[in-house]
């Protein structure tokens, strides 16, 4: 799902309209098919040839039917992006409905900042999960809605905790990445509670959304 919105930019540049409706179709199968009752997402789905479901799995969550923190925020953005793009309700509403698990998780710390898996409170955080989750809550509150400024309250509240410490690094420290504490792929024994490029990518893009809503 965050991979979209790079094919929708393609779809523009090159005027490929199937570009844009293999962004759909994706996103409406994921929609179908990842997504459980409490608008949790599976990490994994195995298909078969004529595109029946063969098996929903995990692979860097805690397992099967838990919610790996930074794939739920994916699919946060993931949808954001797609009401952006498309302008199809579908998507504003699912959107929001992820961040309504996310948001209301009884296992989401004060801060804002997730546990690696919501199944797993007091293990790791995932400082990649927050920064993603605060920079898609930032745009969704700009689509309206009844729950808009919490989601920008909530976003600001994750970013608040990203700037300072644990999160945010001393200056020259942790391999010059900004935030640390992260968790790529705990039961694959990669990448546990370490800095990961993208946290501090989309923790970047958050503040320069943050900067967006108030200087207009």
């Amino acid at each position: 799902m965050m991979n979209l919105e790079f094919l929708f930019w393609a779809a523009k540049e090159s005027g490929n309209k199937e570009l844009y409706n293999l962004s759909v179709t994706h996103a409406d199968n994921t929609l179908k098919n990842h997504y459980c009752p409490d608008h949790s997402a599976y990490h994994v789905l195995c298909y078969g040839p004529n595109g029946e479901v063969l098996a929903k799995k995990n692979h860097q969550g805690a397992a099967d039917e838990s919610a790996w923190s930074r794939g739920q925020a994916w699919g946060l953005y993931g949808y954001t992006v797609m009401y952006r793009e498309t302008k199809d309700k579908k998507y504003l509403e699912h959107a929001r409905n992820i961040a309504d698990f996310i948001l209301s998780n009884p296992n989401l710390p004060a801060d804002k900042i997730p546990y690696w898996d919501y199944s797993k409170p007091g293990e790791e955080r995932d400082a990649s999960a927050g920064a993603i989750a605060a920079s898609a809550l930032l745009e969704l509150s700009t689509y309206g809605g009844k729950d808009a400024k919490r989601y920008y309250n909530d976003a600001v509240t994750m970013l608040q905790s990203l700037s300072k410490a644990p999160f945010k690094a001393e200056l020259g420290k942790n391999n010059h990445f900004i935030l640390q504490h992260s968790t790529g792929h705990k039961l694959g024994n990669s990448e546990i509670d370490v800095p990961l490029v993208y946290a501090d990518y989309y923790y970047l893009e958050a503040l320069l959304r943050y900067q967006a809503l108030n200087t207009k």
